[in-house]
């Protein structure tokens, strides 16, 4: 089985829709969709996902079901209740007296550097971040449906693993978003998600292709071939979007901080 998880174009958050950049990303993206095989076709009800997947949808003739659980990762987690956690992200801005709530991974390195809990497969889950918010719940609604997708095609999740039920050389594409990417690979890998969501910056409408080896029958497990390959944007002279990076250099004020 093949998963190409691919992310969508450069966001105009405030709208969810696309810049004027994120279309011609998406254009990009297009012009290569029929060498990509894209297989079965899935997507966020986000329109920045969507508006991404028509026009690789247009291009190949293809249709996609929308799906619910690949909305990007709404996990968010509420600092009033512990000072710990405003160390972690001290930039975050107050609405009356109050913290407003955080995306639950947007924490600064130096703190979660010095949490080793949230580094592995389950200590993430008993985490400060984890006590004041939502995250473990909305993770596990997102893993409960991604395994029985899987169990659909053939692949039952059992530990650590999948037993393959039904062997498959289908192709579905997912196009979603990044922090919902890193959920799923972290799943499939069996590490802690922070690692993924603070380790990778998958760029606007990059595609990652996961693919199932079986090196013992009946058992499977889910191997990159490529990790947010942005190929078609150089191919059209068209550089990276900086959408989900931070500031190189600090003194760089026109980056995200």
């Amino acid at each position: 089985m093949r998963i190409l998880l691919i992310r969508h174009g450069d966001p105009d958050y405030e709208h969810d829709t696309l810049t004027e950049k994120g279309h011609r990303e998406a254009k990009l993206l297009s012009d290569m969709a029929e060498h990509l095989n894209l297989g079965e076709c899935f997507m966020s009800p986000l329109g920045r996902a969507q508006h991404t997947a028509a026009y690789s949808l247009k291009k190949t003739g293809k249709t996609a079901q929308v799906l619910d659980w690949l909305r990007e990762f709404p996990a968010v987690t509420d600092l009033n209740g512990s000072k710990e956690l405003q160390s972690a992200y001290p930039d975050t801005k107050k609405n009356g007296e109050l913290f407003k709530q955080r995306i639950v991974w947007d924490m600064v390195p130096s703190y979660l550097s010095s949490h080793p809990e949230y580094w592995t497969v389950n200590g993430w889950q008993n985490s400060e971040a984890a006590r004041c918010g939502d995250m473990v719940s909305v993770y596990d609604n997102l893993i409960r449906n991604l395994d029985q997708f899987l169990a659909e095609h053939g692949y039952v999740r059992e530990e650590n693993h999948y037993h393959v039920v039904k062997e498959s050389t289908d192709t579905v594409t997912f196009f979603c978003h990044f922090g919902v990417i890193c959920a799923i690979l972290s799943h499939l890998w069996n590490v802690s998600p922070f690692i993924l969501w603070h380790s990778f910056a998958l760029a606007p409408t990059s595609v990652t292709e996961i693919v199932t080896e079986e090196r013992e029958r009946g058992i499977a497990s889910f191997r990159g071939l490529r990790i947010g390959d942005i190929s078609h944007l150089y191919a059209g002279g068209e550089a990276p979007s900086f959408a989900c990076r931070f500031c190189e250099n600090y003194s760089n004020l026109e980056q995200r901080h």
